[in-house]
């Protein structure tokens, strides 16, 4: 499992939502301000399957224009995962950033 963590400027947050969930994905969000400006921005966070990255990746790309950069947090390696090959690069002009971790199992009990 991955934990896909979207940063995205307000004037896309709902339309990154609505087509995520039109493909079938779950998003918790919350409306966020930070940096100089204290521009208000979505921070979405979407656990999936590990297959599933690139799908989400493209929905959000398709919806928000372009991604900034993606970066990994840790537990993946760029030679390891086949969709960061290009970790850190940049892939378009915006203003959206978007992290992934890799979740461990965790139970409780």
């Amino acid at each position: 499992m991955k934990m896909i963590m979207a940063i995205v400027p307000k004037k896309y947050g709902e339309e990154v939502l609505s087509a995520l969930i039109n493909a079938g994905f779950t998003a918790t969000y919350s409306e966020t301000r930070g940096g100089m400006l204290r521009q208000s921005q979505y921070s979405l966070f979407i656990a999936v399957r590990s297959g599933d990255v690139q799908t989400v990746l493209k929905v959000i790309t398709d919806s928000c224009s372009e991604i900034e950069s993606i970066r990994h947090g840790y537990g993946l390696e760029a030679d390891t995962e086949p969709h960061m090959a290009n970790e850190g690069a940049p892939l378009g002009k915006s203003d959206a950033i978007v992290f992934i971790w890799t979740l461990d199992k965790f139970q409780v009990g």
